[in-house]
């Protein structure tokens, strides 16, 4: 399925670029402080002398939080534009960073997660809103895995970066001075970024107070494309998410019995896995829109294979089959991107916002149930870190039962959808 013209498509450029990228910045400042913790989580035990299921509650706190938000975010992108919605995400973020680096208690650094989760809740959607604002439709998909991409770079600061200042130079001064990126992009946000291009300016949208905010809801969530993007998205994001967030470095460090420096190493591969991946995801989706489904479900399918086959070969797994899972795993974030190429074309201009955010939502909430359940196990069985990762198993078949009875009904409005446009396209004055 070839992408179609649309009439009124921003023109793109070097001007687009460097409003996107100043856009994305604060993205990928987010995400550096969204995953640090996933290189301190040992540190973090230690320091706030809490156990495994205490651990996990920092980032289920956090992606609760930020899960929460996505359709309330949603919202305000659609009525308040990008750039005060990222200029505010900015100032959250780094106050829940700096509220880290110098909590003397477990409970001061949870709420200090809490206010990060919701900073960086304001990031994304509003990133792909921009993108939407400045390139033309048919360069969407291709966009939205870049801004993952640069994300994905965020989150490679934290694991080369981040972890070494950490053992270094110790917690305070990493996680404050890590702070500083923050208030860098804050002003890059105030100096340079524009909602949409000259001659773009979308139709102003009436509120209506709370009837407009569950029609802009209702209607988005109708429309089948969005429920399959948001199942895409639950299925295909938590396994990579979960273990870069916080259960890889244990799991590797305590179950395979790997140095930190090794372990490491397999975490930054899962990174640069992903901005690969990334890429070539974006450039198949961009020109074969047919190839959507089949490059989620095979993300699934090769992910739920090899965690199988890693935690079979019981406390030791070999080296070269924790290089290929975690390769794999690189390719969960691409895939997840996936969802949001099946909500875009379901929705008009007006309510993007609110469908990016409801798909956004699938998998933070997936990887937020992962990571509470697993905590619970390692708990319960005494770190038995094979029972304790089967979980993956159990979201993996539900997610991919509502993929399957949502595809065929999305197909079809889709296909209806491109109908229309390419009749618009036709009768629209040259």
């Amino acid at each position: 399925m070839s992408a179609v013209a649309i009439p009124g498509d921003p023109p793109g450029g070097r001007r687009a670029l460097a409003v996107w990228g100043t856009g994305v910045s604060v993205y990928f400042v987010a995400v550096i402080f969204r995953t640090s913790l996933g290189v301190a989580g040992l540190d973090a035990a230690d320091r706030f002398h809490v156990n495994a299921s205490a651990l996990s509650t920092f980032s289920i706190l956090q992606l609760l939080v930020y899960a929460g938000m996505q359709i309330p975010v949603g919202l305000l992108v659609d009525r308040l534009g990008t750039k005060k919605v990222l200029a505010l995400g900015a100032v959250l973020f780094t106050a829940g960073q700096l509220g880290f680096a110098f909590s003397p208690s477990y409970g001061t650094a949870l709420a200090s997660r809490a206010l990060l989760g919701c900073g960086d809740a304001l990031t994304f959607i509003s990133v792909l809103r921009l993108g939407s604002r400045w390139f033309p439709a048919r360069r969407g998909p291709l966009v939205a895995q870049f801004a993952g991409l640069v994300g994905m770079a965020g989150n490679l600061v934290s694991t080369l970066v981040l972890a070494r200042l950490l053992h270094g130079i110790g917690w305070t001064a990493a996680f404050a001075g890590s702070a500083a990126a923050g208030a860098v992009v804050l002003v890059l946000v105030l100096l340079f970024l524009k909602d949409h291009p000259e001659g773009h300016e979308p139709e102003p949208l009436p509120h209506q107070g709370a009837a407009y905010v569950r029609r802009q809801i209702a209607a988005s969530w109708r429309e089948p494309g969005t429920r399959l993007g948001l199942w895409v998205h639950f299925t295909t994001q938590f396994p990579a998410m979960v273990f870069l967030l916080l259960w890889g470095l244990p799991f590797l460090v305590e179950a395979q019995g790997l140095s930190r420096a090794v372990a490491g190493e397999l975490l930054t591969l899962v990174v640069l896995s992903n901005m690969v991946v990334g890429l070539v995801y974006g450039q198949i989706v961009a020109r074969h829109h047919g190839a959507r489904l089949p490059l989620a479900l095979g993300t699934v399918g090769t992910t739920a294979a090899l965690w199988a086959a890693t935690l079979a070969q019981g406390p030791h797994a070999p080296m070269w089959l924790l290089i290929v899972l975690c390769t794999v795993l690189g390719a969960c974030g691409p895939a997840s991107m996936i969802g949001f190429d099946f909500a875009r074309p379901a929705n008009p201009p007006e309510r993007q916002g609110t469908a990016s955010g409801i798909t956004n939502m699938g998998g933070f909430v997936a990887s937020m149930t992962t990571l509470f359940a697993i905590g619970v196990l390692l708990d319960a069985t005494g770190d038995d870190y094979s029972l304790a990762f089967s979980v993956v198993f159990v979201l993996q078949a539900l997610g991919v039962s509502q993929i399957l009875r949502l595809r065929r009904q999305a197909a079809r409005r889709e296909r209806e959808r491109l109908v229309a446009s390419r009749v618009e396209t036709v009768h629209v004055p040259a």
